[in-house]
């Protein structure tokens, strides 16, 4: 008789770490890869508007906020390996789809679908995190997926452009739709069901029709929450007009990648200082002094738009600048909006990625959609997108600035199992 065959190796933290940070940077790549094909697929898919192009991301990113209202329930219910192996191949496949379309209307429908798929990878990837760890242990590892995580912005674009110099744009979701599969390979193999069965939650619609009520009807929950979106509009307008402002504004667009690296890297810095400052001075100040700078930075935006339109290096440093601010204000705005909901986190933090992304991919497309061949609506888009920002803050804390109530206050928790 045969021996039976050894047990697995159970998954390390190291190997659970970077798998997660490669799910999550899926995502990611499924937008900033994508950049440097806009001209290609203008051309082959005979677009009568260049601007249409933009609509690869704002689809892909409407799907995305909408899938995070799908997934979390799902995965409270079956479990999240089946949720996330489902969503892990329907991602692969809908991005074989968007290569096959033969027309642009069809592939904004096989992205939309993409990004309904891919928002497994991003919601999934906390909830096996918090299934297995809790206070500064999870803190820890999710730092660390985040921190890997903050690359693939820098990087996506580049391999995007090093695809198109063998083969065509098609190519480059070819290659989202073999990285999906594989990870699902990954995660079939290794990853262990991580749902405790005391843990599962039966999907209830009027438990979490009640939970997001709880969030609209928030003060300061709404204000942040809405706040949040509307800043990450100012920058999806910036990433969806990103092609066609170095090659139509700066005439650069062999410059792009490295552009775009430069102006990412901005968000990384922001995201790994505000890790190390936010418990000292609170997040409420940390992200109010980062919106008024965002505004600063904002008019001289435009101001540098009416008289330096052409000027490269100055649009970096500004935008560089800026797009560190939007670090600040993200990660806060959505703590600070969470704070009110431990006894429903899960219910109240997928509503709230759901509007705050599907908010930001319409004004996202809003603000791409008026490119003009200047800087002007992407600088006037963070001027306006910073002051709408900032006054939903004065409503939230009714005119005060600044303040830090219980920031520093631990959440108390039910014991798991209870």
């Amino acid at each position: 008789m045969k021996s039976p065959l050894p047990p697995k190796k159970t998954l390390g933290d190291k190997e659970l770490t970077v798998m997660m940070a490669s799910l999550m940077a899926l995502n990611a790549l499924a937008i900033d890869s994508m950049l440097p094909a806009f001209p290609a697929i203008v051309g082959n898919l005979s677009l009568a508007n260049p601007n249409s192009i933009q609509y690869i991301i704002s689809v892909f990113l409407a799907g995305t906020g909408i899938g995070a209202l799908i997934h979390g329930p799902l995965s409270d219910r079956f479990g999240r390996k089946p949720v996330l192996l489902i969503a892990t191949v329907g991602a692969a496949a809908f991005s074989l789809a968007c290569s096959l379309s033969n027309s642009f209307e069809l592939l904004l429908a096989m992205r939309f679908c993409h990004g309904l798929m891919a928002a497994a990878m991003g919601v999934l990837v906390v909830s096996v995190i918090r299934d297995q760890f809790e206070g500064d242990a999870m803190a820890r590892r999710m730092s660390t997926i985040f921190l890997i995580f903050m690359i693939v912005p820098i990087i996506a674009p580049t391999i995007g452009q090093f695809v198109l110099l063998f083969a065509g744009w098609r190519t480059i979701f070819d290659l989202m739709a073999f990285m999906a599969l594989a990870a699902a390979f990954w995660v079939y193999y290794r990853l262990p069901e991580t749902l405790r069965p005391e843990n599962v939650i039966p999907i209830e619609p009027h438990a979490l029709a009640k939970a997001w009520t709880k969030v609209i009807t928030n003060r300061n929950a709404a204000g942040y929450m809405i706040g949040a979106g509307i800043v990450q509009g100012a920058l999806f307008g910036y990433l969806n007009s990103s092609p066609q402002l170095f090659d139509e504004v700066f005439d650069a667009a062999s410059f792009f990648t490295i552009g775009f690296a430069i102006v990412a890297l901005g968000i990384a810095a922001s995201n790994f200082t505000n890790a190390r400052i936010v418990e000292r001075f609170g997040a409420r100040r940390v992200s109010q002094t980062a919106l008024i700078s965002f505004i600063i930075l904002g008019l001289l935006q435009v101001a540098a738009a009416e008289f330096a339109p052409t000027s490269l290096p100055l649009f970096l440093v500004l935008l560089t600048a800026n797009m560190a601010m939007v670090g600040f204000i993200g990660s806060n705005f959505s703590s600070i909006a969470m704070t009110p909901f431990g006894d429903v986190a899960g219910a109240a933090s997928s509503f709230q990625s759901f509007v705050k992304t599907v908010l930001a991919a319409g004004i996202g497309a809003a603000i791409g959609q008026q490119f003009n061949g200047s800087v002007l609506p992407v600088a006037g888009g963070f001027l306006v997108c910073g002051l709408a920002a900032l006054a939903l803050v004065l409503w939230c804390e009714k005119g005060r600035l600044f303040t830090r109530p219980g920031t520093t206050a631990k959440i108390p928790t039910n014991p798991r199992g209870q």
